[in-house]
């Protein structure tokens, strides 16, 4: 599924495995044969399409794909949309590692829902439906259980633009590298933060936001 060396193929089999060790994830072969095979694809399309900032594999395993993979132990339900995917973060790697979960990615950006369509296609990711849109123009009538996003705006602009499909038992995760008071003041919209947590992974800092509707 891959074109990488056989030496680098064992060294990020190696470190895909210590992280998801370090999350308390158990892996089965074919999600670790998915994972290698996403960062493939990845490392192709980064080359033409500039999807993210790095060419270096190990970093895109470190940086991306293990970084969206902290959030694994939040995910609550079986409906969720990862807004501002762009190249599949978070959602790719939650859904490799959630099969039995529904994930929406979205995002304006139509080279990158392009590389998000072929990532399915290629690694056979049949729980996951990909959407070429703005969020705010986004319509479902399916109950949706959680949003999850890696920082694509500020808190409040992200809840005006998904409030329209939040339900009172929806939660939004809202990943950011460093969470300031100015992130966490008291939101408009009804909503509030629930919970922030610090997160340690691979020495940088991440703060996980738990944003939900008011509870009357």
């Amino acid at each position: 599924m891959s074109d990488f060396t056989k030496d680098l193929l064992e060294k990020l089999e190696r470190e895909l495995t210590n992280g998801l060790d370090g999350y308390g994830i158990e892996a089965t072969r074919h999600q670790i044969n998915q994972s290698i095979g996403f960062l493939s694809i990845l490392q192709k399309w980064n080359k033409s399409f500039n999807l993210v900032s790095t060419q270096d594999v190990s970093e895109m395993l470190s940086r991306h794909l293990l970084d969206s993979l902290s959030i694994n132990s939040y995910l609550r339900g079986k409906y969720i949309i990862d807004v501002g995917s762009g190249a599949g973060f978070p959602g790719i790697p939650l859904a490799i590692f959630n099969p039995g979960k529904h994930f929406t990615l979205i995002d304006s950006n139509g080279k990158k829902t392009r590389f998000l369509f072929q990532v399915k296609l290629t690694l056979d990711l049949s729980s996951i439906q990909i959407r070429n849109c703005r969020v705010e123009h986004y319509q479902t009538d399916r109950q949706i259980d959680m949003v999850v996003t890696r920082a694509v705006s500020g808190i409040d602009e992200l809840v005006g633009k998904v409030c329209h499909f939040v339900s009172k038992d929806c939660r939004i995760l809202f990943m950011k590298g460093m969470a300031s008071e100015e992130d966490i003041r008291p939101l408009t919209q009804d909503f509030e933060v629930v919970n922030v947590d610090e997160l340690k992974i691979f020495g940088r800092t991440r703060h996980v936001i738990e944003i939900g509707r008011k509870q009357d």
